[in-house]
């Protein structure tokens, strides 16, 4: 089996990408090609999304709720503005209304247009969502299932009775399956892990589309870390647990020559940026996650390593004896 960086590292928005990345998708997904693209987007009097299994489950406390509404809403994971989720959320919740794909307004009473069905599953995985639209006269405009089935993946009910979430079985110049297979793909071809890997992405993409695709994703990487030691305040749910990375940036911006007497002054940087992100994540920021296991890339060397590693042969990257 092959697989590109892109699917396993994607952009989205935290703390899960099974529990937000993919209802937000998947809600998006509903209201453009079910209800806007079949020119029926005006004629929508209401909208009514249903949750099932473990997103139902465990899906409030992993922000699933407030992902399906920004989802309905038009944003996409990837390309959402973290910083306007807040206010948005407080005028759907305070004003009863939402505004389908951003231009069309509709009642959307959460209480009864977002219900968690924990004790229901739909037929083909726990992670279920059903979307249903319907005009004025309460009849049916269109209703589709969807399942997030990790790493922020999103199929729909045909998809998944087809089961058609196969292997990609492209072939690549250099295969591994372990990294001992790896390292010895390296010594056979004299190259770096990091060389080898471009030419291997190359099967599915062009060296443009492979360069900006690394330079979104650290893009992402950097601007995570940046609103994280940037953002006081406390973390959503019932603990109100204290943000600690703004003042931990504090403390080490003030002391300017630490590293110079103490080396391992450089380890409280990697864990800033480790706190930063994994703070963002749990904020319900957006990051990078990795995949599997899903979870957000952590820390400013992990960012590093993996572009490097990505990276063409030229100036910007590894050499071979990376």
């Amino acid at each position: 089996m092959s697989v590109s960086c892109f699917d396993l590292f994607k952009i989205g928005i935290g703390p899960s990408s099974s529990h937000t990345v993919g209802p937000m998708r998947a809600a998006a997904r509903f209201i453009e090609r079910w209800i806007v693209d079949n020119g029926d987007l005006e004629r929508t009097a209401r909208v009514r999304a249903e949750v099932f299994g473990s997103l139902a489950m465990t899906g409030r406390g992993h922000g699933t709720d407030k992902a399906l509404m920004m989802g309905l809403e038009g944003h996409w994971p990837d390309r959402i503005n973290p910083d306007i989720i807040p206010a948005t959320l407080e005028r759907i919740r305070g004003e009863k209304r939402i505004r389908l794909q951003g231009r069309h307004e509709i009642v959307f009473d959460e209480k009864h247009d977002l219900i968690m069905n924990k004790r229901q599953k739909l037929p083909f995985h726990t992670n279920g969502m059903r979307f249903t639209a319907y005009d004025a006269a309460g009849d049916v405009i269109a209703t589709r299932d969807y399942y997030s089935v990790g790493g922020g993946f999103v199929v729909n009910e045909d998809e998944a009775a087809e089961d058609r979430i196969v292997a990609d079985t492209s072939v690549v110049p250099y295969p591994f399956a372990s990294g001992d297979e790896l390292l010895l793909r390296a010594r056979e071809s004299g190259l770096s892990i990091a060389q080898m890997i471009y030419a291997n992405e190359q099967v599915w993409r062009s060296t443009d589309e492979i360069d900006a695709g690394l330079d979104q994703l650290w893009d992402a990487m950097k601007a995570c870390v940046e609103r994280g030691i940037r953002s006081p305040g406390t973390l959503p749910g019932g603990r109100r647990v204290t943000r600690r990375a703004p003042a931990l940036h504090a403390d080490l911006q003030s002391r300017p020559d630490a590293g110079l007497e103490d080396p391992r002054t450089m380890v409280d940087w990697v864990n800033l940026f480790a706190l930063a992100v994994n703070e963002e994540n749990a904020a319900g920021g957006r990051v990078v996650m990795g995949r599997p296991p899903a979870r957000p890339a952590s820390s400013r060397r992990c960012c590093t390593t993996t572009t490097a590693s990505f990276q063409a042969p030229t100036s910007r990257a590894c050499g071979p004896s990376c």
